[in-house]
């Protein structure tokens, strides 16, 4: 059983910084593909923000945080982080980790199946 937990979030003045963390456990795939999404206050949907794949290729990031935001993985392939700079308040949502057996890249997102529960992340103006 995958399971998936975040951690990092909490609140910042717009301009700050912060790091989430998403630890994978029960991961039984030697590759895949682990993501970010985040969903903000009365979305509907969650909508990606960046994704990897532990195999190797380029990364997706939304246009939204291009530049700002940077994902990486951990040697093991199974922690993955977001590095969130220059924060502004449009970045405040519940922010979820993701993973699914399958491949991604900067122009391919597939269908997640694994997800944890969230962390909040709050940007103040």
């Amino acid at each position: 059983q995958v399971q998936l937990v975040e951690s990092g979030g909490g609140s910042v003045q717009a301009g700050g910084s912060l790091r989430l963390s998403c630890v994978a456990s029960g991961v039984p795939w030697n590759t895949y593909c682990m993501a970010w999404f985040r969903q903000g206050p009365g979305e509907e949907e969650r909508e990606a923000v960046a994704a990897i794949y532990s195999g190797g290729g380029s990364l997706y990031y939304d246009r939204l945080v291009k530049g700002r935001f940077t994902a990486s993985q951990d040697n093991g392939k199974t922690t993955l982080s977001l590095q969130m700079n220059r924060l502004r308040p449009e970045d405040t949502a519940m922010y979820y980790c993701a993973a699914v057996y399958s491949q991604c890249g900067a122009d391919f997102l597939p269908h997640f199946n694994y997800w944890g529960q969230g962390t909040q992340v709050t940007v103040s103006s």
